[in-house]
């Protein structure tokens, strides 16, 4: 062991990554991003959970339960009710994750209950189950006590689409996302970057091929591929888990195949930036974890500050997990979910747009 010879080595090694720039940047970017994460926008402690109020008695006592449990701050109150048809309509869309419910007969339960433990709870609230971490949030206001009533419960807790609170019910439709989003990126940055490094995107320039040809030639395989995937997660499921898809199969498909486009399209991006395989796979894993962590899979959204969220709605897989929700537990339409369509269409043309641009600029 020679010393000298090992330390001229580490200084080579050093001044490489110093001319490395992306590489530099992704050793501390890195770990900035998990602690800024982790550190601000995760938050377990969910409020301001989007909720509707049905309020089918209209009295003075029911109105200043409202107030009351408004000022919990667990849910955000942000739509009067007149009917339960309008509060199953925002449930399927996803507009809201929770109802409150008070019955006409609301006074008469009030005063049973005051006299004996039996019968029917005054209040109910009417959960989103598709999302656990709501569920957790609603078990709060369960043994909420009443104005006058600190010494019994008086909401019931009703899971809508997920009775039973099994939690594949919630992770199988995210993990169709995640996987997408993790193979669809990762497998076309690298092979565009593969095609450049050995020569074979020179010999391609020579030909006719538009840059738009180019692109689309290279991204359009791993659409059967990325196909095949949700196929095989979906069965999985079916088989092992009992996840059910009560909405339409076809819908759900075609939310998939447009996840699919978007998750390539920034895969062909990505692949404009690297100059090498291995950094085109840290760039892919620096876009993997704010989509994970913000985008509801493993998180709950609600609880994130608003800040988090507007960049969460930045972030194809954050709008996938609605449709993939929506469509599969809720038996969502795509008509129901349009904003999540628009928001993946609109990431779609621009990160093509952009991606293109830079591939016109290789081939000049």
């Amino acid at each position: 062991m020679n010393l000298r010879r090992l330390t001229a080595v580490i200084v080579k090694e050093l001044r490489q990554l110093r001319r490395d720039r992306l590489t530099f940047a992704m050793i501390v970017g890195i770990p900035l991003l998990q602690l800024v994460l982790f550190g601000y926008a995760i938050n377990m402690d969910v409020r301001g959970i989007d909720a509707a109020v049905l309020d089918q008695a209209n009295t003075a006592r029911s109105r200043e339960v409202v107030a009351e449990i408004g000022s919990s701050q667990i849910l955000n109150l942000r739509y009067q009710l007149s009917n339960p048809q309008q509060m199953d309509s925002l449930l399927r869309q996803g507009k809201i994750s929770a109802a409150l419910v008070i019955p006409r007969d609301f006074e008469a339960r009030l005063e049973r209950q005051g006299n004996t433990p039996q019968g029917r709870l005054p209040l109910q609230l009417i959960v989103d189950g598709s999302d656990q971490s709501v569920q957790a949030s609603a078990r709060q206001l369960a043994s909420y006590p009443l104005p006058g009533w600190a010494s019994r419960q008086g909401v019931e807790l009703v899971n809508f689409y997920n009775p039973e609170r099994l939690a594949a019910l919630n992770t199988v439709p995210g993990l169709i996302g995640v996987i997408l989003t993790m193979t669809m990126v990762l497998f076309t940055a690298i092979a565009l970057v593969r095609e450049r490094e050995r020569g074979n995107m020179e010999m391609l320039i020579t030909t006719p091929l538009s840059p738009w040809e180019l692109t689309l030639g290279k991204v359009l395989p791993f659409v059967g591929i990325g196909l095949i995937q949700v196929t095989v997660i979906l069965l999985t499921g079916r088989l092992l888990f009992e996840v059910p898809i009560r909405g339409s199969l076809l819908e759900l498909y075609g939310a998939s195949l447009l996840f699919i486009v978007a998750s390539l399209a920034l895969g062909v991006f990505i692949s404009t930036l690297a100059r090498t395989q291995f950094q085109a796979m840290q760039i892919a894993f620096f876009t993997f974890l704010p989509q994970i962590l913000l985008s509801g899979f493993m998180f709950p959204f609600a609880g994130m500050p608003k800040a988090a969220q507007w960049i969460a709605e930045l972030l194809p897989l954050t709008h996938f997990l609605r449709l993939a929700r929506g469509i599969m537990l809720r038996s969502a339409g795509l008509i129901d979910l349009w904003p999540e369509i628009l928001a993946l269409l609109v990431f779609t043309v621009l990160m093509l747009s952009v991606a293109v641009t830079r591939v016109s600029k290789h081939l000049d």
